[in-house]
């Protein structure tokens, strides 16, 4: 699929990885709808991608509520016309261990809320725009392509058992849909990307982002140019559907 003149939704698309991908898409003419719930950084970023020439939305939605999930698809539709594409770029982390021991007796535990909002967002929350972007996709006869983002830590990281627990069901969720969907046109595609070179990389601790690089092949981090680059692939390959693309340097073995 071309994505010129194609209408791409993009969630957590006010900053970051998101708002990077936007742009990507938007550079190649693609009319973007922006998602998040950061409303003034939303507009600043539609009005930026607009003066690329192409059309672009803000929609001010949390991803983890049903009925803003549906009023916000039903509304880019009816604003569009149609809808060609979703990325499922909104996610966070809460990071820490399962069990926190000292002098060998349990003194901390990951709570429920720390593990249950993670998964909130980054698995009901791409469920929800999913489901609603293919309903619209269908409703409307237009060909489609959905893409997760999923992560190297899918495979389990330490550290991290809520955020790889969703990442890992995000990409399961992708070779669903891909089944699924195929009969009205609509393919699916994951991106599974080691640490991106974002705001939140330039927070990490210098001896942390120094020990995570040593693991990485390439000796660098991805740069957001490049995970567009990735996506833009998904879209124009129209043989290509239901799997990961791995975007890691190297890092998975």
């Amino acid at each position: 699929m071309n994505v010129n003149d194609k209408v791409i939704a993009v969630t957590g698309a006010a900053q970051g990885l998101g708002r990077a991908m936007a742009q990507s898409l938007a550079e190649q003419g693609a009319h973007i709808a922006l998602l998040d719930m950061q409303e003034e950084a939303l507009n600043k970023a539609a009005e930026e991608i607009q003066s690329l020439g192409v059309k672009a939305r803000a929609y001010v939605v949390n991803v983890t509520d049903e009925a803003q999930v549906e009023q916000t698809f039903a509304a880019i539709a009816a604003d569009f016309g149609r809808l060609n594409g979703l990325i499922n770029s909104a996610g966070i982390m809460r990071d820490g261990m399962l069990l926190k021991v000292k002098d060998g007796q349990v003194v901390d535990k990951m709570s429920k809320q720390q593990f249950q909002s993670v998964l909130d967002v980054n698995v009901t929350g791409t469920f929800l725009c999913g489901r609603e972007a293919a309903a619209q996709m269908v409703n409307t006869k237009s060909e489609g392509v959905i893409i997760n983002i999923s992560s190297v830590s899918r495979a389990g990281n330490m550290g991290q058992t809520n955020y790889s627990a969703s990442k890992s069901a995000v990409a399961t969720m992708t070779v669903s849909w891909g089944k699924e969907l195929a009969r009205f046109g609509i393919r699916t595609g994951c991106i599974a990307p080691g640490l991106v070179d974002t705001a939140m990389a330039a927070q990490m601790r210098p001896e942390m982002r120094d020990k995570f690089l040593s693991t990485v092949p390439l000796r660098r981090l991805a740069d957001v140019g490049e995970l567009g680059h990735a996506a833009r692939f998904i879209f124009e390959n129209d043989y290509f559907t239901g799997r990961t693309l791995e975007l890691d340097g190297g890092t998975r073995v």
